[in-house]
């Protein structure tokens, strides 16, 4: 006979995996409005996400879960901190005590006004207009400003909102984290730039026709791993990855016929968030083990294959080839080396998502400084734009002649995702600590991506990584993984070497 305590620990996870169908109808939903939507559908299709999310927050903060959490909290199905059940009622507890902080009229509101924002925000960046979407995001800074204080929060009303993306983390330590990257970025960047070596680009500037790019960002994505028997790659304005269900994961990318990258480390990147979702243990769908720890670690499995996969030349002597076979007239008088050093130039530019990745994490800095200064009111909407500018041209030495290269190019802000950023900085320092610590466990590594052999380094990620759901925090997986807490130093060593080579410093 089941106990009393089987019974409500029953009832719990039913419950929960409920509002996990829920959520995926709503996660659906999302990802037509940024694929295939017709643009007069927002209006609507606001109202219809604004009903779901309405109902998705009233199951979350129902009573019962309350009871049931409360029930359990001194049993045997916590006496493991970091096993299933005991990581089921923890972790659901921390998210119950969050959102019976946030009234439901803020909840529905701010779906509301993200998906109004998000169409507000597509209009401007096409007509290089950011007055279009002024008025949507001083709505939505105000929301925000509103859901911090209801969390409530001990010492900025950001660290209410970084906890949502990234938990346990606070806007103090990840202003160390990137103040001391920066410090050392800085030199790196002036060191590469003063090096006496000319590399070309001009093969990546070349005309590459958009279906011989899907072709080829399919063709990578299935060698590296993503299961297109449970995923697809679809097209959008800003690329994205979107877990629908157990077994449905998707993907965006953009594709510009005059330079191949934007597409190409894209579907890398994009995969690499996928494959994650994938790796999942699927039997606790919906429930805290059988979901990702946080947007950090979630970040350093799509960096990980777009970089310390992707632009390394082990990569590329298998898939070079293949490259030059699929585009024979554009990369006929490319060779492998000159390729390589095509992708793995420094050169600061205004695109994030174009960034290399020396200088990526100050294109976050920006963005982090920025937030919090709309926060707290000391910066007003109107004066964003100068504001961005005015940063891009102190840390990176340039200056966007337009908005939609400047302030627009983003779809974060209009969906209401203020606090996300960081994690993406958060997410380099994590894949480079993995990276570092598979490259002991796997001493043929770099001979098996030559090869395009890439299940080992997979099964590696799964094992170590994926199937723990939210077992442990980030930064316990973290040490759990690499035997030392999180460090800026294996990113900075990584750096340096392919700037080494790269540059032949």
């Amino acid at each position: 006979m089941p106990t009393n305590d089987q019974k409500v620990f029953d009832l719990l996870c039913s419950f929960v995996r409920e509002t996990a169908l829920l959520q995926s109808t709503f996660s659906l939903l999302g990802w037509d409005e940024q694929t295939g939507m017709p643009p007069n559908a927002a209006e609507y299709r606001g109202e219809q996400m604004a009903y779901l999310a309405g109902i998705i927050h009233r199951r979350r903060t129902d009573p019962r879960l309350g009871e049931w959490i409360s029930h359990l909290a001194d049993s045997s199905f916590c006496e493991q901190k970091h096993s299933a059940s005991g990581t089921i009622v923890r972790e659901l507890k921390r998210q119950f005590q969050r959102q019976c902080k946030l009234p439901e009229t803020l909840v529905v509101e701010l779906t509301r006004t993200a998906v109004t924002g998000q169409r507000n925000w597509q209009q401007a960046r096409h007509e290089n207009d950011f007055s279009i979407f002024r008025e949507s995001l001083e709505k939505i800074i105000q929301l925000k400003r509103e859901e911090a204080d209801a969390v409530g929060f001990s010492e900025c009303r950001y660290d209410a909102l970084l906890d949502e993306y990234e938990p346990w983390e606070t806007t103090s330590r990840v202003k160390c984290i990137l103040d001391g990257l920066r410090k050392e970025l800085v030199p790196l960047i002036k060191t590469i730039q003063n090096a006496p070596v000319n590399i070309p680009t001009d093969c990546l500037h070349r005309r590459f026709p958009t279906e011989t790019q899907k072709i080829a960002g399919r063709d990578i994505a299935k060698a590296i791993g993503f299961d297109f028997r449970q995923g697809r790659i679809d097209t959008t304005v800003h690329p994205f990855c979107t877990e629908i269900g157990p077994y449905d994961t998707r993907i965006t990318t953009r594709y510009d016929e005059n330079f191949l990258p934007t597409s190409l480390f894209g579907i890398l990147h994009e995969s690499g968030h996928a494959i994650y979702e994938q790796g999942l243990d699927k039997t606790w769908y919906g429930l805290p083990p059988g979901e990702t720890i946080s947007l950090g670690i979630h970040e350093s499995q799509s960096r990980i294959w777009e970089n310390q996969i992707g632009r390394s030349k082990a990569f590329w002597r298998g898939f070079y080839p293949r490259l030059q076979a699929l585009f024979p007239k554009t990369l006929c008088d490319t060779s492998l080396d000159k390729w390589y050093r095509a992708i793995n130039t420094v050169t600061p530019s205004l695109i994030r998502v174009e960034a290399d990745e020396v200088t990526y994490n100050l294109h976050i800095l920006i963005r982090f400084e920025l937030e919090q200064m709309l926060l707290d009111g000391g910066l007003a909407i109107a004066d964003l734009p100068n504001a961005w500018n005015e940063k891009y041209e102190s840390y990176l030495g340039i200056r966007p002649d337009t908005d939609a290269e400047g302030v627009l190019q983003d779809i974060h802000w209009s969906g209401g995702a203020i606090g996300y950023f960081p994690t993406y900085a958060l997410g380099n320092l994590y894949s480079a600590q993995f990276y570092a610590k598979c490259e002991e466990d796997l001493s043929d590594l770099e001979t098996q991506i030559a090869n395009c052999q890439f299940d080992a380094f997979r099964h590696w990620l799964q094992s170590k990584i994926h199937q723990h759901g939210q077992c442990y925090s980030a930064g316990e997986l973290v040490e759990r993984v690499t035997g030392k807490p999180l460090t800026h130093r294996y990113l900075m060593d990584y750096l340096k070497t392919k700037a080494m080579e790269v540059y032949r410093l």
